[in-house]
């Protein structure tokens, strides 16, 4: 296997998030299980979630696209440095208006998301 161009990991990586947002939008934790490693911590004010624990919670609350919200996600800084990443990205949901920091690392050859941090602005 031969080492990925640090171009290819910042787009490998923009793809993720955006693959992140489709799945919030349509409620498709099929679409997101994968993007997170299994022992991630997803946290917020005074929460704390396992990755089960958030997609069962994305699968019990209502859809954004069958709600009529717009797909207004957007990607607000990527820093890569060597196999680790850090995303900041906006995510209107649900009336809301989250600011996600989303941590990745890339072990293995794969990037995936290791954290998630989150509060509504």
């Amino acid at each position: 296997m031969t080492k990925t161009q640090p171009q290819n990991d910042f787009q490998v990586i923009t793809n993720m998030v955006q693959a992140y947002f489709d799945g919030l939008h349509h409620g498709d934790t099929k679409k997101l299980r994968p993007l997170f490693h299994v022992d991630t911590v997803l946290k917020a004010p005074g929460i704390r979630r396992t990755r089960e624990e958030w997609l069962e919670l994305v699968d019990s609350r209502p859809v954004p696209q069958k709600e009529g919200h717009p797909y207004a996600y957007k990607i607000l800084s990527i820093d890569v440095v060597g196999d680790q990443a850090m995303v900041k990205a906006l995510c209107p949901l649900l009336g809301s208006i989250f600011i996600d920091y989303l941590g990745l690392l890339k072990e293995n050859g794969q990037w995936l998301f290791v954290s998630k941090m989150y509060a509504d602005s």
